[in-house]
Order: structure tokens, then sequence, then C-alpha cells
């Protein structure tokens, strides 16, 4: 197998692959509080509904909209202490025992892990820690001069085209003696883009052979 000669990186996409569900609205919920946060989440009911079912720029500008109305003013510090708590509670009750026992098969393997996410950098990257992977790549947020949160994305949401930009970009910077091959773990048309690039690529949704993942082999636990 060409792995056994090359470097090989694997990337595991975060909510629905490596945790249970969706991680986003509870740690707002947690940062910004419930009330707002659900409040918040009504008054932009259509386009958040509109994202959820069309994806692309729609759902990114969705989120963001909603992270501006709940974040914006709040000190970076602050956010990033909550941000440290929540990723461990998350990651302790709602982790999924088959992908974190492949993530550590690879760690164990040698391998180079990476998480690619949509979710904040701010706890991409406590979870990255806790993982043990060599990087996290999220949605990074942007810091006005104060130190504190303006809502917004410092870049851009890091799901589809710019999920396998941010992975193509990290591996640049590895400086690889040769091209890597790469195992990719995914579970919504988010990460699409992400497993066509990747030579082995993994459709770990809960639909299955229904998903909008269908055509990617599914990852088994006779597999570790």
């Amino acid at each position: 197998m060409d792995s056994e000669s090359s470097p090989v990186v694997a990337a595991f996409d975060l909510d629905g692959t490596l945790t249970e569900g969706g991680s986003v609205f509870r740690w707002l919920k947690l940062v910004a509080g419930r009330g707002r946060t659900w409040r918040a989440a009504l008054s932009l009911a259509v386009p958040l509904t509109v994202g959820a079912f069309r994806s692309s720029r729609f759902a990114d500008n969705a989120k963001e909209r909603l992270f501006v109305k709940l974040l914006a003013g709040i000190d970076e510090q602050i956010v990033m202490a909550e941000s440290r708590v929540f990723a461990l509670e998350h990651l302790e009750h709602e982790g999924r025992a088959l992908l974190l026992a492949r993530l550590a098969w690879h760690r164990d393997q040698g391998h180079d892990i990476v998480i690619v996410s949509a979710s904040p950098q701010l706890y991409v990257d406590v979870m990255t820690e806790q993982l043990g992977a060599n990087g996290g790549l999220g949605t990074r947020l942007a810091i006005d001069p104060r130190g504190r949160l303006t809502g917004g994305y410092l870049g851009k949401n890091c799901r589809g085209s710019e999920k396998l930009r941010r992975l193509d970009e990290w591996i640049v910077r590895r400086h690889y003696p040769t091209p890597p091959v790469v195992f990719a773990y995914g579970n919504s048309r988010g990460d699409r883009r992400m497993l066509s690039a990747a030579a082995h690529p993994f459709n770990v949704g809960k639909f299955g052979v229904f998903g909008s993942l269908r055509r990617f082999a599914r990852l088994t636990s006779a597999e570790q």
C-alpha cells in the first residue's frame, strides 16, 4: 500500500464525525447565554433554515450573522476560558468511540493528524490539544483592537472548498519530502471536497447510503 512508504495525514471533521451532532449552538449558549442565543436564532430563523438546506454561502452568511448578534463586544480572553471548559466537557460526553479509536490508531501508526472543522478555532484548538493531534483548522473569528470579538469571521467559514484549501495549506507548511497519503473522515456535504481530494476517504455520517456522502466508503470497527 502506498501509505507504507509515504508520509500519512489523517484529516478529521469534528461535528458529527469525532463528536455526536453539532457543537456550535451549544457553545453559543454557554458563551452568550441560553436565552439570548435562542432569541437570536429565532430572529434569524429564515436565513438559518435556508442556509441549512442550501448550504454554500447561505449557510456561511447566516452563521456569521448569528455570531455577530451574540459575540460582538465580548472579551476574547473570557471566551477562550469558557471555550476550554466547553470543549473538554463536549468531547468527554459527545465523543464518538469508533472515530476516537480510529484517530488513536493513526496516532499510534505515527501518522500526522489534523482536525478540520467549521467550528470556531477557539475550541478546535482545545480539542486538538486534548486529542494529541498535530494541527487544528477551524473558523477563525475577528478580534477588534480592544481584544474583543466582532462576531465576524477572520477569513472564511471553514467548510466546503475552504476546508480543503486550509488542509492543503497546512500540508504545504509541513514541508513533507514527498506528497503525503491523505485519509479523510467526514459526515456531511461540507466535507465532500475534502473527502474527494483524499486517497482514502471515509463517510462516517449516520445516514450512510442515504446521506450526501454515500459514494464514499464507510468506516467499520473491523478496520481498527
